[in-house]
């Protein structure tokens, strides 16, 4: 049992010096640099340098209590600065993912459909003039190689702005939104009133899977959470912008592919495991055979809303 507990004893400290520590240290350091420079000596390492060492000259640090106890503070400091982050990164996660009916976000749904609109039209004459030109006597088409790959930038570059016409103010909110649409579409469910059952249905490494895609995107809100943190440090320290604009720009790509993952892995939960939790609740018997009906998804969507 000793051994036991040792080895969870390890890896808990372990998490917590990885997940709250350390990245707590590192802004709180990056603080205390950048307020004792400024912008006007941003790179005096002798400042830097003579500052530490007033410090380490005052009698008070001598003393072996007061060392652990400003470790323990600055532990403790640390700590409360990541879990901030945490909860600031759990408010991005609900920011870029919300309906948006405020006016603000209405009108930036307005513009990115504008946007998606104005690209999807390029595509459409792209391929249009590619079916013209390319038209064979036996009705066969041969596009060209680079026809091909301007019709692949359009499709990319339409596909930036959003997954389908916007209906969120963020591609985030959009990608979500057109996975349920194709589920309902194909299925008739709701998939905000299906998931929570058939979450439970999941064999385990599905669960991992899915898991692992929603931690990768909430990391990634977290890293934006911290990217606003280096950005007000920057009012003092302006090295800490271009800190901030990194996260920013690693936290916004790492959680357009999580988002991505994680929405593909719910469509396809749902694609593999929807007939068993038909099954499940009575409304398909076990051994039915082919696809997952659009009846039966209404029927499960019903059952599940406990509509009257």
């Amino acid at each position: 049992m000793n051994p036991l507990i040792a080895t969870l004893g390890g890896k808990l400290t372990e998490r917590w010096l990885n997940l709250l520590v350390l990245p707590g240290a590192l802004f709180l350091g990056a603080t205390a640099v950048g307020t004792t420079l400024g912008h006007r000596h941003w790179h005096d390492v002798g400042r830097l340098r003579a500052r530490l060492d007033g410090l380490a000259a005052r009698p008070a640090l001598d003393r072996p209590g007061t060392a652990a106890l400003l470790i323990a503070l600055v532990l403790l400091a640390a700590t409360a600065a990541s879990l901030a982050a945490r909860f600031l990164g759990g408010g991005i996660e609900r920011y870029w993912l919300r309906h948006g009916r405020d006016p603000l976000s209405r009108a930036r749904t307005a513009r990115r459909a504008r946007a998606w609109r104005a690209r999807d039209a390029r595509l459409d004459e792209a391929v249009a003039r590619a079916h013209r030109t390319g038209a064979g006597p036996d009705g066969a088409v041969l596009v060209p190689g680079e026809v091909l790959a301007r019709i692949q930038a359009l499709t990319e570059a339409r596909d930036r702005v959003s997954p389908r016409e916007p209906v969120r103010p963020t591609w985030y909110g959009d990608r979500v939104q057109a996975t349920a649409d194709r589920l309902e579409a194909a299925y008739g469910v709701d998939l905000a009133a299906l998931w929570p059952r058939l979450w439970l249905t999941l064999p385990e490494p599905a669960v991992r899977q899915i898991q692992s895609s929603h931690d990768s995107f909430a990391a990634a809100a977290r890293l934006a959470a911290w990217a606003g943190a280096y950005a007000v440090l920057a009012c003092w320290w302006w090295p800490a912008a271009p800190v901030a604009a990194g996260c920013a720009a690693v936290a916004r790509s790492r959680a357009r592919a999580g988002l991505d993952t994680l929405a593909e892995l719910t469509e396809a939960a749902v694609d593999v495991h929807g007939r068993e939790l038909a099954a499940r609740v009575g409304l398909l018997p076990a051994e039915t055979p082919g696809p997952l009906a659009r009846e039966t998804g209404d029927g499960m969507s019903e059952l599940f809303r406990k509509a009257g």
